[in-house]
């Protein structure tokens, strides 16, 4: 009787709390690769040199620090100025209230895309979902320009009513030829999940399409 399992194993080493733990025990439906950053340093690690492993979390966490809203506004750039809106010929400010906006802002903001300096092709950046040993590829983390509001940004994302922020995303796909991300929102706890409450996987695409 010594050997038996008992039945409720998993109940028992649950309330073995010895003390406090560094464990990260947050939920998560990114994989723990996908937050690292690229590091170009040899694996093995010469004498007097930090390890590979060391540079890595050092880089994850400067990265964690910056907010891209707030380094726009520290340029005095606002996001929600970002995105061109339909032309409005009667609701133009005059010069004296426009101050150095005289034109409204009427080309996309991919046109000033520049990858020349990524340290990743949007391949790799999708295929960080991709865990060992699993076939399922899970959302990328990331931030996108979108709408607040999710109704009227799919029926009219030019429309002067809408308000664009940073909003955290899952990148789920990369579509080669538009050269545009497949992305979905996160919830309030941070997990990329469908309506049922499912998580997504393989950019959305079920075994049934």
């Amino acid at each position: 009787s010594q050997f038996k399992t008992p039945a409720n194993l998993t109940d028992l080493l649950d309330k073995q709390v010895v003390g406090p733990s560094t464990e990260d025990l947050t939920a998560s439906d990114f994989p723990l690769q996908s937050f690292n950053p690229k590091v170009q340093m040899p694996f093995k690690r010469v004498p007097g040199q930090n390890p590979r492993k060391v540079e890595v979390e050092r880089k994850r966490r400067h990265y964690l620090s910056f907010d891209i809203a707030e380094l726009l506004a520290s340029k005095g750039i606002d996001s929600n100025q970002l995105m061109p809106r339909h032309y409005d010929p009667d609701n133009i400010p005059p010069i004296e209230e426009a101050k150095d906006i005289v034109f409204p802002i009427y080309l996309p903001l991919q046109v000033f895309d520049n990858d020349e300096f990524d340290c990743r092709t949007p391949e790799e950046w999708i295929s960080l979902g991709l865990e060992p040993g699993s076939s399922d590829r899970k959302p990328v983390p990331g931030k996108a320009l979108l709408p607040t509001d999710d109704v009227l940004g799919h029926e009219d994302p030019k429309s002067h009513e809408l308000i664009y922020e940073w909003i955290d995303v899952g990148v789920l796909d990369y579509d080669k030829e538009t050269d545009l991300y497949l992305v979905h929102k996160t919830e309030k706890k941070g997990l990329v999940r469908d309506e049922e409450g499912r998580p997504i996987l393989n950019g959305g695409i079920t075994p049934e399409g």
